[in-house]
């Protein structure tokens, strides 16, 4: 009996790394988005700002 018990927990333990290594990915992804949306936006802006400057 404490055989099952030692699978069913190491099955579960397995099951938890492997979730946490995927969130991971995930975030790791979400962030270089978040980075290149900033980046983008800032871009954006500086282009603006220099097309009202040059009408003047």
């Amino acid at each position: 009996m404490k055989k099952v018990h030692l699978v069913l927990l190491t099955g579960l333990i397995m099951l938890t790394v492997s979730g946490c290594s995927v969130i991971e990915g995930i975030f790791k992804a979400g962030a270089v988005v978040g980075i290149i949306s900033v980046v983008v936006v800032i871009l954006v802006i500086i282009w603006l700002i220099s097309l009202f400057r040059g009408k003047s």
